[in-house]
Parts: C-alpha cells; structure tokens; sequence
C-alpha cells in the first residue's frame, strides 16, 4: 500500500466514481443478491459481474486519486483495478475475461452462458467483494434471518 501522496496511483479522473468506498460495496452487496435471485442464467450471470465491477470501483475510490490529464483512451476498470491495487491481479483477470459473456447476456444474446458458468461466476464475485471488503477494512456484516441490522 502507497505511503505517501507520490505514491498513490493516478487514475484518468473522468473513470473515478462519485460514491464512496462503502456506498460502492453497498451497491454491490445489493447486487449480489439480485443476482442470486435471477432466474435467467444469462442475467445472473451479468449481474454477479456488475457486483464485482462496483467492488472494483470501491478499490479505485479508496486508493487512486485523479490524474491531472486529459480523456485518454478508454481503459477497463480491470486493468484500473491491477494498476491500483496489484494484489488483485489475479481476480482483475478473471473478472476482464468474463466481461465479453456479460455483454453478451446484457445484450439478450440466448445460452451466451451455462446455469453452472452463472453460479460459478456468483461465487466469485461474492468471494470478490468479501475480499474487497477486508482490504478496505470495511468488513460486511451479514444480517441475522429475521433480524434487520
């Protein structure tokens, strides 16, 4: 993790979001339910991707701060993600290779993806956004059945 201001990476500022860190993996919580609420594997299969795109977001409003340049090209949040924060490499990756199928679901594209690749692709991005979660030190808190926290 950076220390000083030097060292915290820059990200194009028009690609930093406007929520916080908890607003983003609040979002994300959300979606991850919807998700496993989805019946169409397709959509379950775009919305567990979405969950992990705004964790991914979450990481790169926690450590990046906006540089000062002009629009550049256009550049995935996963490869944002690896830049700013390289211990997710690895799920960065696994996440930008999904992100074909998702636009493929998105876009109606029918059977783009299996029942087993959708619940594969929601466990992921739940295992993502609980390790998001604790890189941030912002550890979600499930509620109790029956109970509202």
């Amino acid at each position: 993790m950076p220390t000083s201001p030097a060292q915290v990476p820059t990200v194009p500022a028009h690609v930093l979001p406007h929520r916080t860190p908890a607003q983003l993996l609040a979002v994300a919580r959300h979606g991850l339910v919807e998700a496993a609420r989805t019946g169409p594997d397709g959509l379950r299969y775009a919305a567990a991707h979405l969950a992990a795109l705004r964790a991914a977001a979450a990481v790169l409003a926690a450590r990046a701060r906006p540089a000062p340049t002009r629009r550049s090209r256009i550049t995935s949040v996963w490869v944002l993600l690896a830049s700013v924060a390289p211990e997710l490499d690895e799920w960065a990756g696994y996440f930008a290779t999904g992100a074909g199928k998702r636009a493929a679901a998105e876009a109606g594209i029918p059977r783009v993806v299996t029942a087993r690749e959708a619940d594969d692709l929601l466990r992921a991005a739940e295992e993502f956004v609980t390790v998001v979660e604790s890189a941030l030190g912002l550890t979600h808190q499930p509620a109790i059945d029956g109970l509202v926290a």
